[in-house]
């Protein structure tokens, strides 16, 4: 089995606070899919925004992480179990869940022994999904300076990994009858310092920061304030997701 990839644990209290949610609308249609709700699996569940999702439809909701740091800042909620466990060996029983999901990390998975869990806990009909976002898209003269700071200030500081993310995991290796799923974004209303707080919380930031010696996010916010206006106003922002579902072959 690789090694777990850390990215996030010394930063899983800014990553509980400040990554968004996902639209309620994807965990009705992901329960829709499934022919029971007894038990779901959010894989990699970082501090929970998935397995809060899932936990409205189904029955007990069993959230792992690999980041003993991660779990411990995980909202909890009475249908939940959190449990510290690599995405390739979840301690499930076999068949025994209906659903699994994914949220904005398969690509640090040694996807073929992942997927032969998948393939082991899943009930016969059972539904893999897994899905991520990529670089927003920030309205008028903003979305410029942004694209810069993604792909040139912090860009040689993200792993290698995120080329898949970019790619919406159109490359991603997934040997399951694929499922189309309809289009999915994430939208919320932020400030300006809103929107870096979520900027800080990138794997790519963090590196920067630790190897530079310098932060590089008030620079930007200056970039963006001209356009933005004042900084306390609340502006819509959305992301859309890509989203890959199927079942066991």
């Amino acid at each position: 089995m690789s090694a777990f990839k850390d990215h996030f644990s010394a930063a899983s209290d800014r990553y509980a606070a400040y990554r968004p949610d996902y639209p309620a609308a994807l965990f009705a249609w992901l329960a829709g899919l499934c022919a029971e709700r007894d038990i779901a699996w959010d894989c990699a569940t970082g501090s929970g925004q998935a397995a809060l999702g899932l936990a409205p439809h189904f029955r007990r909701v069993v959230a792992t992480d690999a980041s003993a740091e991660q779990i411990r800042h995980a909202e909890p909620h009475p249908g939940i179990e959190y449990r510290v466990a690599p995405a390739e060996a979840s301690g499930l029983a076999d068949r025994s869940v209906g659903l699994v999901t994914v949220a904005q990390a398969a690509h640090w998975f040694d996807l073929p022994r992942f997927y032969a869990e998948v393939a082991r806990v899943l009930k016969p009909g059972g539904v893999l999904a897994l899905w991520g976002y990529g670089r927003m898209v920030l309205p008028g003269d903003m979305d410029a300076p942004f694209r810069r700071f993604y792909a040139e200030t912090v860009g040689p500081y993200w792993p290698p990994e995120r080329a898949l993310i970019d790619d919406a995991y159109r490359s991603l290796d997934f040997p399951f009858a694929e499922i189309a799923a309809p289009a999915f974004a994430i939208e919320v209303e932020w400030t300006l310092p809103r929107l870096l707080d979520y900027v800080s919380t990138w794997s790519a930031v963090k590196r920067y920061q630790a190897e530079q010696k310098h932060d590089p996010l008030p620079a930007l916010m200056a970039e963006l304030l001209p356009a933005w206006g004042d900084s306390g106003t609340v502006r819509p922002l959305e992301w859309p997701l890509f989203v890959r579902v199927g079942t066991v072959r």
